[in-house]
């Protein structure tokens, strides 16, 4: 068992679950399909390539812990087309900071993936291509189960007192359709999984600590 931490932050992030026609949405956090689809950019897996070689990604269980929520920001941008232009909205997480957790049973393959994510074969990017992530990505890879991970973890800032938020992939809870299993631009295609939620107490602060 090992899990590979990674920091999710830069100035605007997005990752859209559900956007439909004109209004491109975001998640509060990072979702599965986002990340793993960073990591195969990483790798050099291309959207068109057959959809085997993302199944071992697919397979990773993921988690996330939110370090900083950020603040939800609503872009416009016009979109000019032959014969109409129109407006779109789209929303970003500005200033936020993620912790994300990958965890299987092969430490190797969670080692190659964090060498790629540090050397990558295409640009990453934090859920849209306008999202370009701050450094340093790679945190390390522990020994422990995906939630304990996402419970152990150092904090990624200085904002340590209050209580944080985990949400992690599970055998029950919410049903999303967020496992990727083919990123073709003709023909996406998500599998379903469950994520569960909760709250970590906040961390008792010792004045006496500094000194």
């Amino acid at each position: 068992m090992a899990t590979l931490l990674l920091r999710l932050a830069a100035p605007l992030q997005a990752w859209g679950s559900d956007s439909k026609f004109n209004i491109r949405s975001t998640e509060r956090e990072p979702t599965k399909s986002g990340v793993i689809g960073m990591v195969a950019a990483a790798l050099g897996i291309q959207r068109n390539e057959d959809p085997a070689k993302l199944k071992p990604l697919s397979e990773l269980k993921f988690g996330v812990r939110v370090e900083r929520d950020g603040v939800l920001l609503r872009d416009f941008h016009m979109v000019h087309e032959q014969k109409a232009s129109h407006v779109t909205e789209r929303y970003y997480l500005s200033d936020a900071v993620f912790l994300a957790a990958l965890n299987c049973d092969d430490r190797g393959f969670l080692e190659k993936i964090a060498a790629a994510l540090e050397n990558p074969v295409y640009p990453l990017f934090l859920g849209r291509r306008s999202c370009p992530p701050t450094l340093p990505l790679v945190i390390g890879i522990t020994e422990d189960d995906l939630v304990d991970s996402l419970r152990n973890a150092d904090p990624l800032t200085g904002e340590n007192n209050g209580s944080k938020r985990i949400v992690y992939e599970a055998s029950e809870g919410r049903m999303v359709w967020e496992v990727p299993m083919s990123f073709s631009q003709l023909h996406r295609q998500y599998g379903l999984m469950y994520k569960k939620e909760e709250m970590l107490p906040a961390q008792e602060h010792d004045p006496m600590a500094e000194l």
